[in-house]
């Protein structure tokens, strides 16, 4: 190790989640070690080590003998301001000799897939590095058996949680439908129950919104194990953000890359949710497959082949999976983007007369499939009254309510400041929408980094419009941003398809 030493210094710049260090050009260390930019170092904090990549600055930003740490990087070696770090070049990440392997088109058994996982968790790999492990598994070249060592190699980096219930339910959406905001809904109906139900949740990752996103606007979501396990044993549930509580820290580090990529790859979906249900406790999990020409599963061989994947893979670890085709034709509710989303959630469950019918009856169906699971009721059909009953009663209101008070207490979402019409150019009718282009419009208004932004859907499939009449509403919370997303709509005309009537 380098026996000189940098002293420290917190620089305030966000790198995401990379962790990164900053020297001098004309910087000893960077001489006596051969460091260049983007060289992969390590730093010694007393017992406490760190690896970074290496920017080097030219100016006078830094003093010769100092070492600007990222935000991340920062509070990831926790230093006191002033501290003196030494340098040294970190060991070699012998695994990805086995990406390459990979990308060559060689098949990975469960101990290599393993040692890749375990690496990247310990945050050895580098952005480009991690690149291009996803691309390598991308487009069908994961295998079902690396599929399953994927799985369990996530599972095994990180925590994993059990209960004292024979059955533990949870769900999960593979993603692709604007809108789809279920989630907490189905908490409130199924735990209003008596079943268990301890639900983590993404933020987003192509989208504008994750279930987790949109929870915020209600409710703290950043709990550790024992606030969680304390929500849970107080009401059976929780809808919280999955990224606090460990449960598969390889895949929270890979969904930073995914989402730089906008990549959502089959292999690896499959062994994103799975690993988390797993170490969440789950034995019941409904995966809900949302079908249409522009969500992310566009056909319906396609979505049955996922969802006998899923089925097989979870069969290795004693899961009881679930997969249930929805339509996903058309975006679910009226809001798309954070605040947007959990004011349909909260309309839903409060039993609003304005409350988007379909996300209401979308959520009933699932919450009812999970309550048949369950063993609460005998049958699809008292199973679907069971879940009516619940919410028309205002019970799982309620349910949904003490879930919130015990996760910090109930959040009102905002509404954005700025907010355009974009309107029906002609008379029509509504035969089409464009999910993917629905979603790039809200996340160009600022959703979900402003999570005030988005749009609000104004018309439906088989909706007669009159021209100039609103198809849909942007949200955004800066003139840059909505002038960002109206920009993208000029140039994409037909998101909201109309035909003659």
């Amino acid at each position: 190790m380098c026996a000189a030493s940098c002293r420290l210094r917190r620089l305030g710049i966000d790198t995401g989640d990379e962790r990164v260090v900053f020297l001098r050009s004309d910087s000893f260390i960077c001489r006596s070690e051969g460091f260049d930019a983007r060289s992969r170092v390590e730093l010694h904090l007393g017992d406490r080590k760190l690896v970074a990549m290496l920017d080097v600055v030219h100016g006078e930003l830094l003093a010769s003998d100092e070492a600007g740490l990222s935000e991340s990087a920062w509070m990831a070696l926790q230093p006191n301001p002033g501290d003196r770090v030494e340098f040294s070049h970190p060991r070699k990440v012998e695994s990805l000799a086995l990406v390459r392997s990979k990308i060559y088109g060689h098949e990975l058994d469960g101990a290599q897939m393993e040692a890749i996982i375990s690496d990247i968790a310990l945050r050895r790999y580098a952005s480009v590095e991690l690149a291009s492990f996803i691309v390598a598994c991308a487009d069908g070249r994961l295998t079902e058996q690396e599929t399953v060592g994927l799985t369990r190699a996530m599972v095994k980096a990180g925590n994993r949680l059990s209960w004292s219930r024979d059955i533990v339910m949870d769900k999960h959406c593979v993603g692709g439908l604007p809108g789809n905001r279920t989630t907490p809904i189905v908490v409130a109906i199924v735990t209003a129950l008596g079943l268990m139900m301890p639900k983590t949740s993404s933020r987003a990752i192509t989208s504008p919104a994750g279930t987790a996103d949109v929870m915020e606007m209600l409710a703290p979501v950043a709990l550790d194990v024992p606030a969680m396990r304390r929500v849970v044993e107080g009401t059976g549930g929780c809808v919280i953000w999955g990224g606090n509580v460990n449960f598969s820290p390889a895949d929270d580090v890979l969904i930073r890359i995914e989402r730089a990529l906008d990549i959502d790859t089959e292999g690896q979906l499959v062994a994103s949710v799975l690993s988390k249900k797993i170490a969440a406790g789950a034995t019941h999990v409904l995966i809900d497959i949302p079908v249409g020409p522009t969500a992310k599963v566009r056909s319906q061989d396609d979505a049955a082949a996922l969802a006998a994947l899923i089925e097989r893979v979870g069969s290795h670890f004693g899961l009881h999976v679930c997969p249930v085709i929805t339509d996903g034709r058309a975006p679910v509710g009226r809001g798309i983007g954070p605040a947007l989303e959990a004011r349909d959630v909260m309309a839903v469950l409060g039993r609003a007369n304005d409350a988007p019918a379909d996300l209401r009856s979308r959520a009933l169906a699932l919450a009812a499939t999970l309550i048949q699971l369950g063993g609460v009721a005998s049958d699809a059909w008292e199973a679907m009254n069971v879940a009516a009953a619940t919410l028309d009663s205002g019970r799982a209101y309620r349910q949904f309510l003490a879930i919130c008070d015990l996760q910090g207490g109930l959040r009102t979402p905002g509404v954005a400041p700025y907010q355009h019409p974009v309107i029906a150019p002609r008379d029509g009718l509504v035969s089409g929408f464009n999910n993917r282009q629905l979603g790039t419009v809200a996340k160009l208004a600022g959703a979900p980094r402003a999570p005030l932004a988005g749009l609000t859907v104004e018309c439906r499939l088989g909706d007669h419009v009159r021209r100039g009449q609103p198809l849909f509403v942007l949200h955004a919370q800066t003139e840059g941003e909505l002038a960002y997303a109206l920009a993208y709509v000029a140039r994409h005309p037909d998101i909201v398809e109309l035909t003659d009537k």
